[in-house]
């Protein structure tokens, strides 16, 4: 994802800056935007708030801190009003959206006396990305009732293991994460169409560099050019049914 999009996910900059009228929304991650879009479906988004503050109260643990998924998705929590706890083999760091309701950005500090199992305890939310086989999350530390997500291609959380303590367990989320990216297409397309001025004015800068701007071509040439292929036309006609005439039989001449 291009750097523009990467500043405005991570200060909570949810419209393109050029649009004045708020109507083009900007681009987001697909796997991270693809958990929120399941936390909203399952209703851990508090629909009573607004917008933009609807996981206020929320302890939420990510357990995976990757440039593409980890930490685009705390940051995502975190400017919508979660605590969220982001785990990695390098240890435990805390995005939050500052104090009280109205903070606006996500800000990240360390927590070096915290480790996996007190994140567990205390979060609402427990979602699992770590890339591999031998893994599981310790379900003996986790929460009663919380909500666990895997969005990696192993199995992180043990399937009986986690029916005893959550209150819903989501496998996978391969899905959901196509859909978002059709749906980032779609927005993409739909903001960025031919009619904008922007791109016909790459559109007039490539003629020109190609040296066909349509200056170039008059009205008394563009006619001309049609006379010419409907002249084409008429003669080739011409010369199929001459053909077909000559090799027919002399009873149906």
């Amino acid at each position: 994802m291009s750097h523009p999009y990467l500043f405005r996910m991570y200060n909570n900059q949810r419209y393109v800056e050029a649009d004045l009228d708020n109507t083009k929304k900007s681009i987001l991650p697909c796997t991270p935007l693809a958990l929120v879009k399941v936390l909203e479906y399952l209703h851990v988004y508090n629909p009573i708030l607004p917008r933009g503050h609807r996981l206020f109260g929320r302890t939420i643990t990510v357990i995976n801190r990757s440039e593409t998924v980890g930490r685009p998705l705390a940051a995502l929590l975190a400017n919508d009003g979660a605590t969220v706890y982001s785990v990695d083999i390098d240890g435990v760091q805390v995005f939050t959206r500052g104090i009280g309701i109205k903070a606006l950005a996500a800000e990240v500090e360390a927590l070096p006396g915290h480790n996996l199992e007190w994140c567990l305890g205390v979060s609402d939310v427990v979602i699992s990305g770590v890339p591999g086989p031998d893994f599981k999350v310790n379900m003996n530390a986790v929460k009663n009732g919380a909500v666990c997500v895997n969005f990696s291609s192993y199995k992180n959380f043990d399937k009986d293991a986690v029916k005893e303590k959550a209150s819903i367990y989501v496998p996978a989320i391969g899905k959901v994460t196509i859909a978002v990216l059709l749906r980032n297409l779609v927005r993409l397309v739909k903001d960025n169409h031919y009619d904008s001025p922007e791109t016909r004015a790459r559109e007039v800068e490539i003629m020109k560099q190609l040296s066909l701007s349509f200056a170039d071509v008059g009205v008394e040439e563009v006619e001309k050019a049609k006379e010419l292929d409907k002249t084409r036309v008429e003669e080739a006609g011409k010369e199929k049914f001459k053909a077909n005439i000559e090799d027919a039989p002399d009873d149906e001449k």
